[in-house]
């Protein structure tokens, strides 16, 4: 058993969900027992990022919200090789068309990808004009 179905029992134990009743709450719930709404999330979220930074300032930089760990976590399946279809799924968009935004972030990935399927168009050896700083620095200055 890993380690995440052993703390979910022990969850589920402590706040009596594992009874046959139980079944009528949801798995994560707020204080009235009713299932947690995204501005609950949220406020949970807040509340122990607050904690983190008081630990240690430096730990948290930038925003966190439910979106950005959202976000992070279908840049990260993306980055992992998973199919768009499935991020789709797991992100509960409609259409594909959405979670390729995502994909249309992620430049690396296509670099590598384009890289890895057309390896004959890419160049064994750095151009010369590369190594030319005088022709570098004239054409930087060119469009100013």
């Amino acid at each position: 058993m890993n380690a995440q179905v052993g703390f979910l029992r022990e969850y589920m134990s402590e706040n009596n969900l594992l009874l046959p009743y139980a079944a009528q709450y949801p798995l994560f719930y707020n204080s009235r027992k009713e299932k947690l709404t995204r501005a609950g999330i949220t406020h949970i979220l807040s509340k122990y990022v607050l904690l983190a930074q008081q630990q240690k300032k430096s730990i948290i930089n930038g925003a966190v919200t439910p979106h950005v760990i959202r976000h992070s976590k279908a840049m990260h399946l993306l980055q992992a090789g998973v199919n768009l279809v499935y991020i789709r799924d797991i992100l509960g968009h409609v259409s594909v068309k959405t979670t390729e935004i995502y994909a249309r972030a992620d430049s690396k990935k296509k670099r590598e990808a384009l890289e890895s399927e057309y390896s004959e168009v890419k160049p064994e050896n750095i151009p010369a004009w590369l190594a030319n700083n005088k022709l570098l620095e004239w054409l930087n200055e060119f469009g100013r």
